[in-house]
């Protein structure tokens, strides 16, 4: 099985053996494309999944440094943090595989901390809006967790 993002389309679609099994549509990073750490854009090219995080987790438990708060999300706790960026439900840690593009250095997606992870149920999918992350509903990303496993490889196209 393979993951191919598409930031064009902004669609994430899990493939078996070249078949289509599971397509959503995410939120690539608002700032665009690119590898450079700190720039808040979403990493190209091709990854794994390093890690998965959450297993368990209720849906939209929120999480900070990758650990579960307790919280789980609601409008009026949007309202009490503004800004905060919403990690929530499930995560899974992507990390490059192609030194000098997206691993190693100041490109690596796993020292950035990118991932595929849930948001708010309320945030708009199908238009770039994260800080660098693949964010997609909550139903979906939980369906996503428990279809791949970790060292699955993920490709992030334009």
């Amino acid at each position: 099985m393979d993951i191919h993002v598409d930031l064009k389309t902004q669609t994430l679609n899990l493939k078996n053996n070249d078949i289509s099994i599971f397509t959503t549509k995410i939120a690539s990073a608002k700032k665009g494309v690119g590898e450079i750490n700190g720039s808040e854009q979403t990493p190209r090219g091709w990854h794994i999944i390093r890690a998965k995080i959450g297993a368990g987790q209720p849906e939209n438990m929120v999480f900070k440094g990758r650990r579960p708060t307790s919280e789980l999300f609601s409008e009026p706790l949007r309202e009490e943090h503004p800004g905060r960026d919403w990690i929530l439900t499930r995560i899974m840690w992507l990390s490059g595989l192609e030194p000098g593009f997206n691993r190693l250095g100041n490109v690596d997606t796993m020292r950035r901390y990118i991932y595929i992870h849930g948001c708010p149920d309320s945030d708009p999918m199908g238009e770039p809006s994260s800080h660098g992350c693949i964010k997609m509903r909550n139903t979906d990303v939980v369906k996503l967790f428990d279809l791949v496993e970790v060292g699955t490889k993920v490709l992030i196209t334009e």
